[in-house]
């Protein structure tokens, strides 16, 4: 190869090198704190009960706050409580107090490493399982994207690393919003086994999106004692509105935790390895509507604390849906104003300034029962938009005298041409 042709060859590899780097992509790389996930958090001995206290509670109210949805309703507020404790972590003054009131939240120090040791207890595998049982299934995730652009600041993306095990996904919102909404939604479905998808709608992102913070969980484990399929069949299954339709409804004689309260029943089913559950709570024919309104964290745990093993001849329809929300409005209601008001959401614990606010908090979940047992899932995500203009490569403000040409862009004919000295003349 002689020099010329060396030196061409040199100058096309590096014009292709300079041109790589320089066309965007919907996520570019994955952006770490260079901490790792702390996996033996050090907590007070308290810290795990007093925050499952706390979720609890958000949890009902949550589901209080939601009733008024029509038809079937699932939810996941751990879910819910995850995503927003990322967000909490770059949350400053009043918007601060405002999230711990309506979330429950301690304060950062003691939260970040309870919501940790959490989760890491929750994905423990239950011990003293036979051969033929399979495990409960419990996959928990959490992940970022932000604006490639953007500086965060180091404390907040350590903190997510340390306690989330939640890396920085860079993405293109300003320029490429749309592949990056696509990419969280193919890692939603990932998360969940393809039962969420399309968590994030067309336009839910866009060019003043300089956050995501999501969560995804993924649930699946089967019956302690499983239903037989031949004892299934078509049942009439009564409406509130005293109508009924015809259900797929389950049979067994079990022997489970059993309350028979005032106006209600109540019933406990086991997972294998017994350390989930489904409790279900059955109000009286007519009284669904007065007991559902009244429905507490405080009568939740009356009605556990109250069950004893009781033989019971079980019957229980098998069901799958799916539900979605956006639940700005309903956090908002609950007391979280600020954090979605662009003039007063304090989120400098993020970027060092309070020019992001939240945008949305957009929820979906699923949930399946039938003999085997019970698969459920959830994803939660919260859209950081900036408080400030979004960030363009030019700014032009046609503020002076123009001229405008109107053609024909298939034969190049121009078809009129003007200018404009005063617009309001």
């Amino acid at each position: 190869m002689n020099t010329l042709t060396l030196k061409i060859f040199s100058l096309i590899l590096a014009l292709s090198i300079t041109l790589a780097a320089c066309t965007p992509s919907a996520s570019l790389s994955m952006s770490k704190s260079g901490k790792s996930r702390v996996t033996n958090p050090t907590i007070d001995k308290d810290s795990i009960s007093n925050l499952v206290d706390g979720n609890n509670a958000f949890a009902l109210e949550m589901y209080n706050s939601l009733r008024a949805e029509t038809g079937n309703l699932i939810l996941s507020p751990y879910s819910i409580s995850l995503a927003l404790a990322m967000t909490y972590a770059g949350a400053r003054g009043e918007t601060e107090s405002q999230m711990a009131q309506v979330l429950h939240f301690a304060p950062q120090d003691q939260l970040h490493p309870s919501f940790n040791a959490l989760d890491l207890a929750l994905e423990k595998d239950p011990a003293n399982l036979s051969k033929d049982q399979q495990p409960l299934k419990l996959n928990i995730a959490n992940a970022v994207w932000s604006e490639q652009t953007y500086p965060f600041q180091a404390d907040f993306l350590d903190t997510i690393a340390l306690n989330y095990g939640a890396g920085i996904h860079l993405a293109d919102f300003i320029h490429q919003a749309e592949p990056a909404r696509k990419e969280i939604n193919n890692w939603v479905s990932d998360k969940t086994e393809d039962k969420i998808n399309d968590l994030l709608q067309q336009g839910s992102v866009g060019s003043d999106t300089r956050m995501v913070l999501v969560n995804a969980i993924y649930f699946k484990a089967d019956w302690l004692t499983q239903f037989d399929a031949n004892s299934t069949g078509d049942a009439p299954f009564y409406l509130s509105d005293g109508t009924q339709v015809t259900a797929k409804m389950m049979n067994a004689g079990v022997y489970v935790p059993y309350l028979q309260g005032s106006g209600y029943q109540a019933v406990e089913l086991a997972y294998v390895g017994e350390t989930a559950a489904m409790d279900i709570i059955v109000p009286d024919t007519g009284s669904f509507e007065a007991f559902d309104s009244s429905f507490s964290k405080e009568t939740l745990d009356q009605i556990l604390s109250r069950m004893q093993p009781t033989s019971v001849a079980l019957g229980l329809p098998k069901f799958e849906f799916t539900k979605d929300f956006g639940l700005s409005n309903t956090l908002a209601s609950l007391g979280m104003t600020n954090a979605f008001d662009p003039n007063l959401a304090d989120f400098s614990g993020m970027t060092g300034n309070k020019d992001l606010f939240i945008g949305d908090v957009i929820h979906k979940a699923f949930v399946a029962v039938d003999e085997k047992g019970t698969e459920a899932a959830a994803a939660t995500a919260v859209i950081m938009r900036t408080t400030s203009a979004p960030m363009f490569d030019v700014n032009l403000q046609i503020n002076r005298p123009f001229i405008f040409i109107i053609r024909d862009t298939v034969n190049g004919q121009i078809l009129f041409v003007g200018r404009v000295m005063n617009p309001v003349q």
